[in-house]
């Protein structure tokens, strides 16, 4: 079985530390998007910001997703994953996603917009993703097993009328777990985008999990059908509308332990912008 992870409250602080590290990036590259911009670059934007900011390595470089790319139409095969020169237009939805390590502390984001003008297809989603952040929580403290979880998520994206579209990431996931490490040459080695040492770690646990031992992923198949696992994990559900035009997600860490479980930051930007938009709903 694997090590269960439980981390003192300093060490969670640290975690948060490089999530909004990784959040203040993506809202730093958002204003800096212009038309015209392929999403090598809006990626590369995001690693000059970080890289300038003493990040140490990354569990994944910086991916970025332009039009229907953020809803994953057409993705096949992992390497439709990276950054192409698809370019930028007025009115497409964008989705920024890093995971930056920082004196061995990792975090994992994604970041969703509309460039240019709204998109109301998009604040629909934002809405769903919020009412599904409230429902992971909610079910994990009920003890659901990861499995269930999962599939409740499905029938809400279901319900609202969109697709799941992180079903399309490696073993379905719709988390993975976060870990502390001590910071090495492997770690700036990355084979498909991720660095060695992760690689080293998540790919025995997902054969693991194959054997019905606990598994760093959080998916829908029998290596989650088991209750919460103790540990930070990044969750990232994400949506795609029924013609692959649109997508949209959020992630961030969920912190587990033995008692309860809770998301280490309210103050995220998915979080912050919904509350913004309700408030000006109700002046209005």
């Amino acid at each position: 079985m694997q090590k269960v992870e439980n981390f003192t409250p300093l060490e969670l602080e640290r975690f948060k530390e490089v999530q909004r590290l990784a959040y203040e990036c993506v809202q730093a590259v958002e204003k800096q998007l212009v038309e015209g911009m392929t999403e090598k670059q809006a990626a590369q934007l995001i690693k000059d910001y970080l890289d300038e900011r003493s990040v140490d390595s990354y569990l994944h470089k910086p991916f970025a997703w332009f039009g229907d790319r953020t809803a994953f139409t057409g993705f096949w095969s992992d390497f439709h994953f990276f950054p192409t020169n698809r370019k930028l237009e007025s009115g497409m939805p964008v989705i920024l996603d890093v995971a930056p390590t920082v004196a061995g502390y990792t975090a994992d984001i994604g970041y969703a917009l509309s460039f240019g003008k709204p998109n109301p297809v998009l604040d629909q989603m934002r809405r769903t993703l919020l009412e599904i952040r409230s429902y992971i929580l909610d079910a994990t403290l009920a003890e659901k097993t990861f499995k269930q979880v999962y599939q409740g998520v499905d029938q809400m994206i279901s319900d609202a009328g969109f697709r799941n579209a992180h079903q399309v990431y490696p073993r379905r996931v719709l988390g993975h777990r976060v870990t502390k490490t001590h910071t090495t040459f492997y770690d700036n080695v990355s084979l498909f985008g991720f660095s060695a040492r992760q690689l080293q770690w998540l790919i025995p646990g997902a054969i693991k999990g194959l054997a019905r031992s606990p598994s760093p992923l959080w998916n829908d198949l029998k290596e989650s059908d088991h209750p919460p696992l103790p540990g930070t994990w990044a969750i990232e559900p994400h949506l795609a509308s029924p013609d692959g035009q649109v997508g949209a997600k959020w992630e961030e860490i969920l912190v587990i332990t033995e008692s309860t479980a809770y998301w280490l930051d309210d103050q995220v930007p998915h979080v912050q912008n919904l509350s913004k938009t309700a408030l000006k709903t109700v002046a209005a």
